[in-house]
């Protein structure tokens, strides 16, 4: 990966994840290379977030549900927060960089965070599992492994159409 965009090097149009806009406007056909980046940059911070507030509410000792809400939460920030830092080293206004991070992400972010917790849920015991168990950490990362299988070919879709991360480009 390109990591220009955090050395403030790029221009806005290559910055987001260190490759050029397809098309001349976003739109064209997105390679798959292009769509595991955006879904890898967007797991990235998915994992981040999830992890945290998986960690924040079992030290809280919170039940399940207000412990999968934070981590939900805490991935859409965290998955944002990425963006937003890469547009802003790119140049972006502050309000402009809001705007694509929310245009770039949320369809991938929430894709992502339905498949992940889905298999979570979905996995006998996952769900009172503890940090030090094996069960926690391999329902955890075979849910973020399919979650990139399914996001990938939303975000390949939505790039070659000159949406969600193809906005980031621009």
């Amino acid at each position: 990966m390109d990591h220009t965009a955090h050395t403030g090097a790029a221009t806005a149009e290559g910055a987001h994840h260190g490759h050029a806009p397809q098309g001349a406007h976003g739109r064209g056909p997105a390679s798959w290379g292009t769509a595991a980046k955006a879904t890898l940059h967007c797991l990235t911070g998915c994992a981040i977030g999830e992890i945290l507030g998986m960690v924040i509410g079992t030290a809280l000792m919170w039940g399940n549900v207000p412990t999968m809400i934070l981590a939900i939460v805490l991935a859409f920030v965290f998955g944002y927060s990425f963006t937003l830092f890469a547009v802003r080293r790119a140049g972006l206004d502050f309000k402009a960089a809001i705007k694509v991070a929310l245009a770039a992400d949320t369809v991938s972010i929430a894709v992502m965070e339905l498949v992940d917790n889905g298999i979570i849920a979905l996995v006998p015991g996952a769900m009172d599992a503890h940090l030090t168990e094996g069960l926690f950490w391999s329902s955890l990362l075979g849910g973020f492994a399919v979650a990139f299988v399914v996001t990938t070919p939303v975000n390949k879709w939505m790039i070659g159409r000159g949406k969600g991360h193809a906005l980031a480009h621009h």
